[in-house]
């Protein structure tokens, strides 16, 4: 879900391979396997994005994960509602008792993200249980 560097150390990540171009590779998390990248993306979006920040709705989270002043942010809303069937302002529920719409977020933001329907899912069910909601 292109998770930018930053101080934090994430379990599962490995050092950035330098052949990243422009906005490439080398600015972002990567991870020992798929499964820890989910890993950090739930734990973003559920813990941090949830917890902390008190994000209840797509278009908050989005807002937030991809700035208007980086994205065409409202575009990218619309490509996750689409995808999801969950509209922009609807209250999404504590992750704990609603997983299964945090799993589909998580999927259409990859989607958005990398531009791919080629996922692995049972690589992101194993990074929802190693968040600590399974």
């Amino acid at each position: 879900m292109n998770i930018r560097l930053s101080s934090d150390r994430w379990q599962g990540q490995i050092a950035p391979s330098p052949s990243g171009e422009g906005r490439g590779e080398a600015e972002f998390c990567q991870f020992y396997s798929m499964q820890y990248g989910w890993r950090a993306a739930f734990r973003l979006l559920c813990h941090t994005y949830y917890g902390k920040y008190k994000l209840r709705t797509i278009r908050a989270i989005i807002t937030r994960w991809a700035p208007p002043k980086e994205n065409n942010t409202e575009a990218y809303i619309r490509r996750v509602t689409d995808r999801i069937g969950i509209g922009p302002d609807k209250e999404l529920g504590d992750p704990q008792t609603h997983p299964t719409q945090w799993m589909m977020i998580g999927i259409a933001m990859a989607i958005v993200e990398n531009g791919t329907t080629n996922l692995d899912y049972l690589s992101m069910l194993k990074g929802w249980e190693l968040c600590g909601f399974a």
